[in-house]
């Protein structure tokens, strides 16, 4: 395959993962971070400490602190850095790009406030940029020691799509495509609040039964949502939906899971946020996904109750016995359907 300049904007453990993954392939991969603090030590060390501290950097990592080093003549910028800060970025960016690069998003998030999913943020920032989400079930945490991980690329040109399959794709990180955008970023996005409500389960002291419980009718409550967003059915059946749901419910790598059970045990949220250290999207993301449900007039319970405990301050129990003591109904949901997609 031909080799690529790549710009990876954002160096927590994600972005720093994925760089790993990118240097093995001979790509040029310039790795961007605003602090400077952490890019002397990374110099120095060898090592991203904060973040992947018992993994040693590839030598043919380009480090940079300047935006415009970074991005100038990238064939692709991959931008791993929080969903509230990705318009930030995109803005800072648009003067050094030449309109052509592939904007390859991983952050899992909506974008509070305006509701959008960050392929409509990029949309409206960088119009004239083709557009590539990825996501799936990959901790940042496995991926850097290459442990075999499968992930989703998902673009509305199948070209791009598959360009950006080949940047990454080696023998322990498959890569599929889809041409889902609408329901590979929700998947992504809405599985770290049901995550985070299994956290909150495993802090109350509850077991196997309830986690499952929590990730089979989680999923189904994304799939409603997605559906009348205009996202496949199907796709939620997949990497970007049960897929990611499962591996980031049931693993302590989940930053999402590890902050619920924080609030499970009876610690507040500032104090949940300072002990996690980094950033939790499952608590931005609530707020959105709740409103979402209100907007499009979307039955999401468990996001209901999640959302009354973080944002109400409501007790945990008392959420759950919500949950346990709904009216009941029956469980037959459609969460796979038959239909091709023309692509």
């Amino acid at each position: 395959m031909s080799y690529s300049k790549i710009a990876v904007l954002g160096a927590g453990s994600w972005g720093t993962a994925l760089s790993m993954v990118l240097c093995s392939k001979g790509h040029e991969v310039n790795l961007w971070m605003r602090n400077e603090e952490q890019y002397k030590d990374m110099i120095n060390t060898g090592k991203n400490n904060k973040y992947l501290p018992n993994v040693i950097l590839p030598s043919n990592l380009n480090l940079h602190l300047e935006l415009e080093k970074a991005v100038l003549d990238a064939d692709a910028i991959l931008i791993s850095v929080s969903s509230q800060s990705v318009r930030g970025i995109l803005k800072n960016i648009k003067p050094y790009l030449k309109g052509n690069e592939v904007i390859i998003n991983v952050s899992k998030g909506l974008e509070k406030g305006t509701h959008l999913r960050i392929s409509q943020v990029v949309c409206e920032e960088l119009p004239d940029n083709p557009f590539v989400v990825l996501s799936g079930p990959s901790h940042a945490e496995e991926v850097s020691k290459n442990m075999p991980t499968t992930v989703v690329v998902a673009s509305k040109d199948k070209s791009t799509a598959e360009f950006v399959q080949d940047l990454f794709i080696t023998p322990s990180f498959r890569v599929y495509t889809n041409p889902d955008v609408i329901g590979v970023e929700l998947g992504g996005s809405l599985k770290n609040v049901i995550a985070f409500g299994a956290g909150i389960a495993d802090g109350l002291g509850f077991g196997d039964n309830a986690r499952a419980a929590l990730i089979t009718r989680g999923i189904s409550e994304i799939t409603r949502l997605g559906k009348a967003m205009g996202a496949s059915i199907s796709t939620f059946a997949g990497l970007s939906g049960i897929g990611d749901l499962i591996v980031t419910c049931t693993s302590m790598h989940s930053r999402n899971r590890r902050a619920g059970i924080l609030i499970g045990e009876g610690k507040g949220l500032d104090e949940t946020l300072k002990e996690i250290g980094m950033v939790v999207e499952g608590i931005t993301t609530t707020k959105v996904a709740y409103e979402l449900a209100q907007q499009y007039n979307i039955e999401m319970p468990i996001t209901s109750e999640i959302y009354s405990i973080i944002y109400s301050n409501n007790n945990a129990k008392d959420a759950v016995s919500n949950l346990m003591c709904r009216n009941r109904t029956h469980e037959i949901e459609e969460v796979v359907d038959s239909i091709n997609t023309d692509w």
